[in-house]
Formats: C-alpha cells, structure tokens, sequence
C-alpha cells in the first residue's frame, strides 16, 4: 500500500501540474469504490483546481467554485493498495483498470487506475473534512521530537502497532515503520511505555530520516506503486529489514527476522534490534495448614 513518502510524492507532483487547470470533462468505468459517481461526473466539469494536499495517506484536490455555485467542494482520493494517480496527454494509450479520468482544459488528463480497486474517490464538502477523514493523529513527517514524544511515551500497546496506529501518527505503514525501528536499533514488540525518552527521541530523527530520504527517492515501488508521471520510485533499494528475511543486516551482519506484530508482517535484526526481556511472574506457592 502506498504510504506517506508515495502519497507525498504524488501529491508533489500534481502539485507542479494541476493548480490553475480547469476540469472539463469526467468519465468513469467502474465505479464500486467511488462513492455517489454521479456527483463526481456531474459536480466537477468546470471547476478549477486550486491546490493539491495531502492528508496522512489521503489526497485532496482543492477545487474553486463555480460561479453561483454556493456548494465549494474538494475532491478525496486514496490510493488503496494498487491505486495510481497519473498525469498524461489525453492520446496516450490507455493503461488496462483505469477507472476515472479527468479532462483538463490544457489537453491532458488526469488518470486514475487501480487493479485492485481497494482506493476510494468521493466528493468532499465544504466543512464535512473532519467527520469524513475521521480523528487521525499527527502527521509523522510534520511532527516535532517533542509532539512525537508525547503520543507514544507511557503507551502499553507495542511501538510497531503504535506507529501503524493512525490515531497517533497518520502517514506511517509497514514498511517505513520496520526501517524506521531498525534505524532506531529498536525491536518491534517493545513497548512504548518501557521505552525511555532518550529512545523515542532516537526514533523520531530515524522517521524523519526515513521518511525525508524515501521522499527525495521518490518513494518505494515493491509492486503497483508509481509517480504522478507514471515512474517508479527509487528508495526499495536502500530497505535495510523490509522484506530481506533471511539476509544479513548491513550494519551487524546477524541475518534479518520477521514475526507478526499487531496483524503484520515485521521484519527486523535480532543483533541490533534486542528483543524485550519477558518479565515472569513469580510462582505462588500454596502450602496446606
């Protein structure tokens, strides 16, 4: 699935592209994860896009109102695990599973497809943001040593599931968090309350270097995933755990691991990443009076 250095990849891209571009035409294929398609076909020809963000793992394509229209709204759209996002002249050929295009009025279009079909597109009113994208919590890129402290210190829920949790961090996934532990020399299943201010300050420079490197890379490509011009990314070549059981860690040489933590596949170092002791309850013995 892509997640926030692809998002934000994407998000860049349509960023150079699309604001100042007018909408003049939308056709749909298959619409089973678009909610209400009929609003989407006819709300969007003739708006202008003003702005693209990103919001965690979410796109958002801000649109300017039309002209005695008193209903301003944007345009969402996430990725699901196959989705692709695409800028191209409208007489390129047509990629096979793909859904949704845009007609934009300086002769290309805006091309949405997805194998899959786990994304989601939906129209977003004005105001209607916060009970759509529901309560997320910090953006991991955007959040400071001491907001990210904040969220995870004293936490009894295992750091790989509180960094997947989106109501902590939003943006984050499977495979920014096993590098990012791994660069933090932390294991997986610790637990955020056992680990100590001076590690949770380490993890949070690794996010952000994990995070700020995969971006310049353009981010991961491991199957679907690509760029707004339709390239892969370049950062799975630089993946130090994720996905590489069995293969030895470049920093120790002990060879990688995975196990499951909170539903998912962890990849991690048993050399560099030490594994929590497990506290045993002592025995309670009862003698007869």
């Amino acid at each position: 699935m892509p997640e926030l250095p692809e998002v934000e990849t994407v998000a860049r891209g349509l960023r150079a592209a699309l604001p100042g571009r007018r909408i003049l035409e939308v056709r749909l294929g298959k619409t089973d994860f678009i909610e209400d398609p009929a609003s989407v076909e006819r709300d969007l020809p003739g708006r202008q896009i003003a702005g693209v963000q990103r919001h965690g793992k979410f796109l958002i394509l801000e649109l300017e109102p039309l002209n005695g229209s008193a209903r301003d709204i944007s345009l969402l759209i996430h990725l699901g695990m196959t989705g692709q996002l695409v800028t191209c002249p409208q007489e390129s050929s047509v990629t096979p599973h793909t859904h949704a295009f845009f007609v934009l009025d300086d002769g290309r279009e805006l091309r949405y497809t997805d194998i899959r079909r786990f994304g989601s597109i939906r129209i977003l009113p004005e105001g209607s943001r916060g009970a759509v994208l529901g309560d997320l919590g910090l953006d991991a890129l955007a959040a400071t040593e001491e907001e990210f402290l904040a969220r995870l210190r004293g936490r009894r829920a295992r750091i790989k599931a509180l960094l997947l949790d989106q109501r902590v961090l939003r943006g984050m996934g499977n495979i920014y968090t096993d590098e990012s532990l791994w660069r933090a020399k932390i294991h997986p299943m610790r637990l955020g309350a056992n680990l100590k201010d001076a590690a949770l300050r380490r993890l949070h420079r690794a996010v952000q270097q994990v995070l700020t490197e995969a971006i310049r890379m353009r981010g991961s490509s491991i199957s679907d995933y690509v760029d707004s011009e339709g390239c892969r990314g370049g950062f799975q070549a630089r993946h130090r755990v994720y996905q590489r059981k069995g293969k030895k860690c470049s920093r120790c040489g002990a060879v990688i691991r995975r196990t499951i933590v909170a539903g998912r596949s962890s990849y991690f170092c048993p050399g560099c990443q030490p594994a929590p002791r497990i506290r045993r309850r002592a025995r309670m013995f009862h003698t007869p009076g």
